[in-house]
């Protein structure tokens, strides 16, 4: 590996690091940020959900964006937006002020995350040499996820919760001048121009979905607002449709659909994202607020499954020279669901270490998908096409984000759990939703198993132009 691989693999590890920690660092510190900034868990809800949602609607935009323009300035952009806006969460009076500086952040995020494989695609060329890339980014994704809370913790306890956005700013900075100093530039000859009706139908639907998603409970299912919400995401997600099978050069072609390799990357990252890493919001409010620990114990109980998950992530790379990648995210999905199954023992009156066998199992899985998922996301287009590629499979995971936590919340009952009531209420409600995580997890991995083909060592170590071609030919 020589410098410039060194150096991009690890700015890109360290940029992912923090823009998923920022997903997963504020599960720790709601309860103090719903004290601090008088708030409720619909409030709470879209601190997550306006992060993963402007994320997922603008990332595979940026990704596009980085084909045309170059990966390594627009990464720059992204670091750069991702650092303010974080200042501006850290300084925020209310929570609307940081609910929209989260999203802001979500935007910042998206261009890092749609950019981050296109850099490696572009630092490691061959399917060796990407490899070992990938199994350091998929540990990383997992890692930085896990322990989010207990990151979160640790800086909720001992210097208040603004302090898990004011992190960000001397990583994002030291981050940016590596960039510059180190990361090479590139870009895609034959990029896409930017689909502005794709990206507005896109966004608009992925909002009202979520909005409908969060507010069902409140406002009943069955109200005028929900029902025109719901058919207004709808109709815009149906437009969206429209306009990429019609449209001259769209934000996500669909002909790129009709390889299994490439559906199948998407429904898994949708599947595990929807599901697992979803459910890691409620799951957090449980040992806070039904378990009574405080934000560093919350954090701790992820610690010895975090720990495994890295090292099952970073010995991956030496299992998949024995095991297919179609293997592998198969199996992981079902350990994944295997393991929310598990944690349905969870009660009232439950000991923090009930968390422990699901959340190990569920990460064991976890770090047997993730960098195959990341592998079969890449491969399945030709290489000059790594932004667009990187951001149809991460637009995927933060829709799933975004959608699991309004509608897994919709199963689970809330309204009473920050006043120190409806404990039974909402175990039962976690339950329930830990079930359905666990069936859409075993769906998740059949659909994969059906779809995903692992590539030939010729076609995964093909670099001409002239192939990469025909593979656009085929596709679009």
């Amino acid at each position: 590996m020589n410098k410039i691989q060194r150096w991009t693999l690890a700015v890109v590890c360290v940029a992912t690091a923090m823009l998923m920690l920022d997903i997963a660092v504020v599960n720790t510190a709601l309860s103090k940020i719903a004290g601090d900034l008088k708030t409720d868990l619909h409030g709470l809800q879209w601190i997550v959900d306006a992060y993963t949602l402007a994320l997922a609607s603008t990332v595979l935009t940026a990704g596009a964006l980085a084909d045309r323009f170059g990966r390594r300035r627009l990464f720059s952009y992204g670091l750069a937006l991702f650092s303010v806006s974080s200042l501006l969460c850290a300084v925020a009076g209310d929570i609307t002020f940081l609910n929209v500086a989260r999203a802001v952040q979500g935007i910042g995020g998206a261009i890092m995350f749609a950019v981050s494989l296109a850099l490696l695609a572009n630092a490691f060329p061959t399917a060796k040499e990407r490899g070992g890339a990938l199994a350091a980014y998929g540990a990383t994704i997992g890692a930085a996820f896990a322990v989010g809370p207990l990151v979160g913790g640790a800086l909720t306890s001992g210097l208040g919760w603004r302090w898990i956005f004011l992190i960000n700013i001397p990583l994002g900075l030291v981050c940016l001048a590596i960039t510059r100093a180190y990361v090479a530039e590139s870009k895609d000859a034959m990029a896409r121009r930017v689909d502005v009706g794709g990206l507005l139908t896109l966004t608009g639907g992925l909002f009202l979905l979520i909005l409908a998603l969060l507010r069902g409970n409140e406002l009943g299912w069955g109200s005028a607002q929900i029902v025109a919400e719901l058919g207004g995401a709808g109709i815009l997600l149906a437009a969206f449709v429209a306009i990429e099978a019609k449209v001259a050069e769209p934000m996500l072609p669909l002909g790129l659909f009709r390889s299994g390799s490439f559906t199948g990357a998407q429904v898994g990252a949708f599947a595990i994202s929807a599901t697992w890493f979803a459910i890691f919001f409620y799951v957090t409010l449980y040992l806070q607020q039904v378990l009574g620990l405080s934000a560093i114990e919350a954090g701790l109980v992820y610690l010895p499954s975090t720990i495994v998950m890295f090292f099952v992530a970073g010995a991956s790379a030496s299992v998949a020279e024995r095991v297919s990648g179609r293997a592998m995210v198969s199996v992981g999905l079902v350990l994944v669901g295997a393991g929310m199954a598990l944690l349905t023992l969870a009660q009232v009156d439950s000991s923090w270490t009930i968390a422990l066998p699901g959340s190990l199992l569920a990460m064991i899985g976890t770090g047997l998908f993730n960098p195959s998922i990341s592998n079969f996301a890449l491969s399945s287009v030709p290489e000059h096409q790594s932004g667009l590629a990187a951001g149809a499979n991460d637009t995927f995971r933060q829709a799933g984000i975004a959608v699991g936590v309004a509608a897994l919340g919709a199963l689970i009952p809330s309204g009473t759990i920050f006043a120190g009531g409806g404990h039974d209420a909402f175990v039962g409600g976690l339950h329930d939703a830990l079930w359905v995580c666990a069936a859409v997890c075993v769906v998740g991995a059949a659909a994969c198993w059906a779809l995903l083909r692992d590539p030939a060592p010729a076609e995964a170590d093909q670099t001409t132009r002239v192939a990469d071609d025909t593979l656009v030919a085929e596709a679009v």
